[in-house]
């Protein structure tokens, strides 16, 4: 009998289907309760997300939560929880606009600085919470907290006119100067929509295809998975678990650095007080949904990116927007409880097949000693 096994990406999938299935029941009651009928507010919500402006801003939104997710990823593949993705993202953000304002470089090098210093500023920021975890011991959730509020606040003052910001013209707004053309990306074309897709879509297909050869194809991989399992037996192996501690937090500061890019250089070109926050939170959100598997989170962002863009039409329909947050809510709780239970299955269907096996080749010896 051969052994059952158990693809992480099958057990994604099921349980994201179910905990999806579970989070419209759930919110259907929740409708019903107040009064609207649920399939004429999910068809209003489908009709309005498929729209082509729609569905470009849905794949705009859905890579910026990709990058997020896939930084909250690199730390949770190691065992360690980066709660300040936010924070990491925002300064990197920050800066990369500040000095990709400053100067004007030739197309391509313009771009790739403005991303290079992102990353070294969200990687810089990460790494500070990855020193203090394994040179002091303190928790990483407990330092990379309180270096978002420092990153808060570091940001709010610089983002001064006294500093490097200045008066957005036509606006009550302030941010950074704008980028030079040459520093800008172009946008991708959409049949039938005024808006356009980001150009750095693309870059957060290249991010979660470097993190999946990274991870499960290098032997930096799994000394990092290796070290997040059991330290010990990492270190047994001849792994230093401590400098790996560092170099994930590192990487996953890095990847945070990324999140604000597509936006900045596809659209705003210039780091403002309107420059979206809570990115790194949502990340965390879809990096579970998306059980750290870089295919399921991309399935995962495109749903939450789509759940967003389709409650805007609610409004217009005198139906509270936050509805999609409770289907949110529910499919992130769902999901935790059905991948646990998935889990305890395939273990148990695993372990059968084991014993089945045990039991046959016990049952042949007897025959093979007689002969």
């Amino acid at each position: 009998m051969k052994r059952l096994r158990t693809s992480p990406l099958a057990l994604t999938v099921v349980a994201a289907v179910v905990a999806l299935v579970f989070s419209v029941l759930i919110t259907s009651v929740v409708l019903s309760i107040s009064g609207f009928n649920p399939p004429s507010v999910f068809q209003a919500m489908i009709d309005f997300g498929l729209e082509p402006d729609s569905v470009v801003n849905t794949l705009n939104r859905a890579s910026t939560y990709y990058l997020a997710a896939i930084a909250v990823a690199i730390g949770f593949r190691m065992n360690l929880f980066n709660i300040g993705v936010d924070g990491q993202y925002r300064l990197g953000a920050m800066m990369a606009a500040a000095i990709g304002g400053a100067f004007a470089l030739p197309p391509v090098i313009h771009q790739t600085v403005i991303i290079l210093v992102a990353m070294a500023v969200g990687g810089m920021w990460a790494g500070i919470a990855g020193l203090l975890k394994v040179t002091r011991g303190v928790s990483e959730v407990i330092s990379t907290i309180m270096l978002n509020f420092i990153a808060t606040g570091i940001v709010a003052f610089l983002l001064n006119e006294d500093r490097l910001a200045v008066q957005t013209a036509g606006s009550n707004n302030i941010g950074t100067e704008p980028i030079d053309p040459s520093g800008r990306v172009a946008g991708i074309h959409y049949p039938g929509a005024s808006l356009q897709i980001y150009g750095l879509v693309l870059l957060a297909v290249a991010v979660g295809v470097a993190f999946h050869v990274i991870i499960n194809r290098t032997r930096f991989g799994f000394d990092l998975r290796a070290t997040g399992l059991s330290s010990s037996a990492a270190v047994a192996g001849g792994v230093d678990a401590r400098r790996m501690v560092v170099v994930a937090m590192v990487m996953s500061g890095m990847a945070a650095g990324l999140i604000g890019m597509p936006q900045l250089l596809g659209s705003s070109y210039s780091y403002g007080l309107d420059f979206p926050g809570g990115l790194g939170f949502i990340g965390i959100g879809i990096a579970l949904l998306g059980r750290n598997h870089p295919v399921g989170i991309a399935f995962a962002a495109l749903l939450w990116a789509f759940l967003d863009q389709s409650s805007q039409i609610l409004e217009f329909n005198d139906i509270p927007k936050e509805i999609v947050a409770i289907t949110q809510a529910a499919v992130l709780l769902s999901v935790v409880v059905v991948y646990e239970i998935v889990r305890r299955l395939g273990l148990r269907w695993q372990q059968q097949a084991v014993a089945a096996e045990l039991a046959a080749r016990a049952a042949d010896r007897p025959k093979e000693v007689a002969a």
